[in-house]
């Protein structure tokens, strides 16, 4: 089952370009820290722990190369196991945080992506907890660059902090300019942040595993074809569910909801997009073809050409 899921076409629709940072290449690009220091700083046991890591590295992404050297090392991953298409998330909001050079960094990830055999596209995210003044930033760079391979309009971070509420006006504003929105829901909030996310206009969801809960939810995304990007590892890793064996990827699936796998954080989860279909074999039963229809759900789902 390895060799096929590693061989198995397959689109990635679910990543972000700084949680795929190996610490083996933090270490290169700031050899003053230790490599026991970034191990230790890559552990985490819930969603805080993985927020602290995952700001952490943010903090030392100070560079257009930075950028332009992680993005070449996941693509060069993503084309190893035999990846095809991939829509990577850019955490735009921390960037305009950070107060950095924006334009400069979306060159260097753009001429690292027109490199790769990978057909690369761009999720501009936003962080909930910021608030829907900094997201509309956000979009408004997502739209203005639409024609360099920008598909969609997202948002990520505390659900709790930073409910989809907040963000209706730019849900509106971004549909309205023509780009998509893909916001995260249903991972540590329930049911009706889903809701919430497909009545302002969502017609994929990261993560969403949470509408299991809602019979009533199932059928509308049965019904509307509305995909779910489910990252097995990283659900359980922090801590939105209490083990693998109770995740509900199986009861969505065969209710014909079209899931996809995805690896979240790669790095920060010690996985890989061709372990993640490996785990959906070994715990929950997917056979070779339906396997097949889950790779095939990413590519038909996807929003890039």
């Amino acid at each position: 089952m390895r060799e096929f899921c590693t061989q198995l076409r397959k689109a990635e629709l679910h990543v972000h370009l700084e949680g795929s940072v190996e610490p083996e290449t933090l270490r290169e690009m700031h050899p003053e820290i230790a490599v026991e220091e970034i191990r230790r700083r890559y552990h985490h046991t819930d969603f805080a722990g993985f927020i602290q890591s995952y700001v952490w590295v943010n903090r030392l992404l100070q560079t257009p190369e930075h950028y332009g050297l992680i993005t070449r090392r996941l693509l060069e991953r993503l084309a190893a196991e035999n990846v095809g298409y991939a829509e990577i998330n850019l955490s735009v909001g921390v960037i305009l945080w950070k107060e950095q050079d924006f334009y400069g960094i979306f060159r260097a990830v753009s001429e690292a992506a027109a490199m790769s055999p990978v057909d690369v596209y761009w999720n501009f995210d936003a962080v909930r907890q910021f608030g829907a003044e900094p997201a509309q930033k956000v979009a408004e760079l997502a739209v203005e660059l639409q024609d360099e391979n920008v598909v969609a309009f997202g948002i990520g971070g505390d659900e709790i902090a930073g409910p989809a509420g907040w963000f209706q006006h730019v849900f509106a504003w971004t549909l309205d300019k023509g780009l998509a929105i893909v916001p995260h829901a249903g991972e540590s909030e329930g049911p009706d942040s889903v809701w919430a996310c497909i009545n302002m206009g969502a017609r994929r969801i990261g993560h969403g595993f949470r509408a299991a809960e809602d019979p009533e939810l199932v059928d509308l995304l049965c019904e509307r074809q509305i995909a779910l990007e489910i990252c097995l590892t990283s659900n359980v890793k922090t801590g939105s569910i209490p083990s693998l064996a109770e995740h509900p990827v199986r009861k969505l699936f065969d209710a014909g909801v079209p899931i996809t796998l995805n690896t979240d954080d790669p790095a920060l989860f010690e996985t890989t997009l061709s372990r993640e279909f490996e785990i959906a074999a070994e715990t929950f039963g997917f056979t070779k073809d339906e396997l097949q229809i889950v790779a095939e759900n990413a590519f038909r789902h996807r929003l890039g050409a």
